[in-house]
């Protein structure tokens, strides 16, 4: 469940009502992204990485041949001070996507959900010690009920508590090496899939030559790992035109959609049991989210209201 932010140049369709719906329907198709992983069965988690890796640069690829950008922002990426980031952003996206594949396919799509249900919170630590920005009252506040939460889960559920933290370390970082490259959601995938591309066709060629690839065996498979690359391409695309259309208070309520499908798919779907202990710890995540938001809200309006008394 992977979104980007960067936003920049984003395609602009109209309305706050399309990015809305934009917005909904990215975070919907992130939500049930659980559900995808378990039909590529038998491929394993490196194999599903690379098809998606390959076929989501394909896709992003299209879109922007589509949308007819102009492509003189490829040698700038990779110009002098800005590789070393574009390498970065690559590997922690690739990290990121390789842990939730493996997560839902070993049946840890509750841990999957912790992950991004705290991730805006690491992303305010991350702000406040890297950028310098000032924390809020309320991302405070929020930050240490989630922090209580994450210490009860790991009090009784240390085993599977290293998936939530993966996910959201290295989303969180992701966000920070993103915010130094500056390269607009689209431009960004298809550029990172475009590095991470030559592992990826190494290691499908590697799998090919000694006859472990499932790639072809069966339409239907074949579709499906297609699929998984087109998806990771699609919601990302509507983030893109919704983003820049909505106030940052709703784009924070939207961002607790995925993990939110992921949850309940998580112990409806997938059967998961959830312990008291993870209950508990779960329902303080979830203060400190609605704290943190609370305070987003809170910020953005005073915004507006500063803009709309300023005169003109």
């Amino acid at each position: 469940m992977q979104s980007d932010p960067g936003t920049r140049g984003a395609p602009r369709l109209g309305g706050e009502a399309t990015g809305l719906l934009a917005g909904v329907g990215a975070y919907v198709i992130w939500g049930f992204f659980p559900l995808l992983f378990p039909l590529l069965k038998p491929a394993g988690p490196l194999e599903i990485l690379a098809h998606r890796v390959l076929w989501s640069m394909a896709a992003v690829g299209i879109v922007l041949l589509l949308l007819r950008r102009p492509w003189g922002w490829v040698r700038r990426a990779l110009g002098r001070g800005r590789l070393g980031w574009t390498l970065a952003a690559s590997l922690l996206i690739g990290g990121n996507w390789l842990t939730f594949i493996w997560a839902v396919n070993n049946n840890h799509v509750v841990e999957s959900s912790l992950g991004y249900f705290i991730n805006p919170l690491v992303n305010i630590v991350l702000g406040v010690f890297l950028f310098g920005e000032r924390m809020s009252r309320g991302g405070l506040i929020g930050t240490i009920l989630a922090g209580i939460g994450v210490v009860v889960i790991a009090w009784e559920n240390w085993a599977g508590l290293w998936v939530s933290l993966t996910l959201a370390a290295t989303f969180g970082l992701y966000a920070v090496v993103k915010k130094r490259a500056t390269l607009p959601a689209l431009e960004g995938l298809f550029l990172e899939s475009g590095v991470l591309s030559p592992l990826a066709l190494g290691y499908w060629t590697f799998l090919a030559a000694t006859g472990a690839s499932t790639f072809g065996v069966g339409a239907q498979h074949t579709g499906l790992l297609v699929l998984a690359g087109v998806l990771t391409a699609l919601p990302l695309w509507m983030f893109a035109v919704a983003a820049p259309r909505l106030p940052l208070g709703v784009v924070g309520v939207l961002q607790y959609l995925g993990p939110t499908i992921q949850f309940l798919l998580g112990i409806t779907v997938f059967g998961q049991v959830v312990t008291p202990s993870y209950w508990l710890g779960l329902i303080l995540v979830w203060c400190g989210s609605a704290v943190f938001l609370w305070s987003v809200f809170n910020r953005t309006q005073r915004s507006v209201t500063r803009r709309s008394a300023a005169p003109r």
